[in-house]
């Protein structure tokens, strides 16, 4: 991503885009799953980062308007959520002992691009394009159909780091009350790649040490084709020596590496798509059913995987007391809003188009402004910028939200 044209960040910019764009209703319904203010707000820790990186924990409020307030007063420049505990966290110091503890908290995923440093080309560290953007498109789509189908999980809202990732909040009621063994328990088995992997570590995921269990099963058919795609023709992952050799390290039959490392050291122009090939080619010399073929044939499956299934960092998802960046707040470095993604339409999304804070307000500012109104305390002057289809997806996600507690709380009363 081409960040090198300057961003204004600055005090006074922030402080007109919380003021003026922040969306804090928007916030508070999402996290509340109600209109009117519940534990699931009240007792909900927020942590502010100021300039200078002074850092503040254990602040709560008791609705929006307390948290715009208190967001304008510092100012930060950024603003992280975390758990709902078992007292006010304004009230921790006060806290009888063992009375303050986590109770509840959205399971959350952080996938980010550095991550797949091993396995792109185009770029690495902090710089992407939409190019090796198309590794996270596919984490998603893997991710989301995947938690849907295995937990039977609902409410996943997926929102834009502001530079290099994305996070996975889920609101569902069971996946709220985890416990930190229970996060652990499901984050070990959703992960195949450990965030930072070295690119040559074989997998170890197949049953008995033959199948894969059917989820893998099922995505590594779909991610065969973006594999395909992204890897061998766009990356041309295993062009170069230490491509091609991180992919011989991945593959259980001596003989074979030996005939396609010969092969490949003897013409190093040979593209990615035509090595995979060459590695086809040699697993259907063996007969149809026999060990080296079936053995082949996992690996390429594992090769597959190891390549293109999501890296999830496991410890941002283990514990209740992680705190993680709110949507909507800006990144620092490039600008831009933290934005909610559709997943469905993730192929389309192009991290270099997501709106910057500066691209907001010179928008508000070339809007008309309605009766003239000074100091710009609208709730909804996002409505006239192009951050409005952002802020209208987390509002459709909360009403589902709240829709699912109204029919909840109805049923209750009817078996009353």
């Amino acid at each position: 991503m081409a960040n090198a044209v300057p961003v204004d960040t600055s005090p006074e910019v922030m402080l007109a885009f919380y003021r003026r764009l922040y969306p804090f209703k928007s916030i508070f319904n999402w996290l509340n799953h109600e209109h009117a203010p519940t534990r699931l707000f009240t007792h909900r820790e927020f942590a502010f980062t100021l300039q200078g990186d002074v850092y503040l924990r254990y602040n709560s409020f008791n609705n929006a308007d307390e948290l715009k307030k208190q967001v304008c007063q510092l100012n930060p420049t950024r603003f992280e959520i975390g758990p709902v505990y078992s007292a006010r966290p304004k009230d921790k110091k006060t806290a009888r002992p063992g009375m303050f503890n986590p109770l509840k908290r959205e399971l959350v995923f952080d996938i980010d691009m550095t991550d797949y440093d091993p396995v792109r080309t185009c770029c690495s560290g902090a710089d992407i394009c939409r190019r090796c953007w198309a590794f996270i498109s596919a984490a998603v789509q893997v991710l989301h159909t995947s938690i849907r189908e295995q937990f039977g999980y609902e409410n996943l809202l997926w929102v834009y780091s502001g530079r290099r990732g994305i996070h996975l909040w889920i609101s569902d009621e069971e996946a709220m009350g985890l416990t930190d063994d229970q996060r652990k328990a499901l984050v070990n088995w959703m992960t195949v790649i450990h965030g930072g992997s070295e690119s040559s570590k074989r997998l170890n995921v197949r049953l008995n040490g033959r199948h894969l269990p059917p989820s893998l099963q099922t995505a590594v058919e779909h991610l065969a084709t973006i594999f395909s795609e992204l890897v061998l023709s766009d990356q041309d992952v295993f062009a170069s020596q230490e491509g091609y050799e991180a992919l011989l390290e991945q593959i259980p039959d001596s003989e074979v590496v030996s005939k396609l490392r010969t092969k490949w050291n003897a013409d190093p122009s040979r593209s990615s798509e035509d090595k995979w090939l060459d590695l086809k080619s040699q697993a259907k010399k063996y007969e149809k059913g026999s060990a080296q073929r079936a053995t082949l044939t996992a690996a390429m499956e594992d090769i597959i995987l190891h390549y293109t299934y999501p890296r999830i960092d496991a410890e941002v998802s283990k514990h209740r007391n992680h705190l993680l960046k709110a949507p909507f707040c800006v990144h620092p470095k490039t600008g831009r809003v933290c934005v909610p993604v559709d997943p469905q339409r993730m192929d389309e999304f192009d991290p270099e188009s997501v709106p910057t804070v500066g691209q907001l307000l010179k928008e508000l500012d070339t809007a008309s402004k309605p009766g003239g109104a000074e100091g710009g305390v609208h709730h909804s002057d996002w409505e006239r910028t192009s951050l409005k289809p952002y802020v209208d997806m987390l509002d459709k996600h909360s009403l589902r939200l709240m829709e699912q507690v109204r029919l909840e709380k109805r049923g209750k009363d009817v078996s009353w």
